[in-house]
């Protein structure tokens, strides 16, 4: 679904990335952890094209993405919710989600999401920025799968959420991820969170990948140990 080759990203002349490869399968949920500062949402915003690339490649489905602007990469089928959720805090959440269907020639708000999201359906006419945090992730990833992803990216899902609400998202995408049929790249530093839904962990440390799981044989106190350091 998704092919990463030789990725390397600059700050001025600075590495930050050095040599990233990966692939993500079709229905694959791939987790990269790694503590703060390790490169995790620099690889993301350059997969997404908010961040240039100095060398390497991106293709999804086999069209290379590499040098396309991050409009084109979503209309090819990235869809991505940062860290931090960026939601438009003075619309109301059906304004939200509405900017996410902006070259959809539907302007009706499909009704998955607010199955999927029943308390944004209870809270539409709402502004953003009335919301919990929680609330608000949910409404990110909403206006994020409008769009219709092939691959939705994630950049820490978890990041000042509460316990509760993390296990619902948690439950809410592995459903979702079976209904639509995407697949789901994520930065994460939660290892609960990972442990219910990812496939695969990569572990970035200073740029690099040092330690690959598959949650089939997932050694959770080795992973924690990098998380820790």
């Amino acid at each position: 679904m998704l092919v990463v080759e030789n990725l390397n990203v600059f700050h001025g002349e600075s590495p930050i990335l050095h040599d990233i490869g990966f692939e993500l399968a079709s229905g694959e949920t791939l987790a990269i952890m790694g503590r703060n500062g390790m490169g995790k949402t620099t690889l993301l915003k350059s997969l997404i094209g908010l961040i240039q690339i100095r060398s390497g490649s991106v293709a999804l489905e086999g069209v290379d993405l590499t040098h396309t602007r991050s409009h084109q990469r979503v209309a090819a089928g990235l869809g991505y919710v940062p860290q931090g959720r960026m939601i438009f805090v003075n619309l109301s959440v059906e304004e939200n989600i509405l900017t996410g269907m902006d070259k959809s020639p539907k302007r009706t708000i499909p009704e998955f999401v607010f199955d999927a999201f029943p308390i944004l359906w209870e809270m539409r006419k709402r502004r953003g920025g009335d919301l919990s945090g929680g609330q608000q992730q949910q409404l990110a990833i909403a206006r994020a799968l409008v769009s219709e992803p092939k691959v939705l990216v994630l950049d820490e899902p978890t990041d000042g959420i509460q316990p509760s609400i993390v296990k619902e998202i948690a439950r809410t995408l592995n459903r979702l991820k079976q209904e639509r049929q995407f697949s789901i790249l994520m930065s994460e530093q939660a290892l609960a969170f990972t442990l219910e839904i990812a496939d695969r962990f990569l572990i970035l440390e200073k740029g690099r990948f040092v330690h690959e799981d598959t949650r089939a044989d997932v050694d959770a106190a080795k992973i924690k140990d990098y998380l820790t350091i």
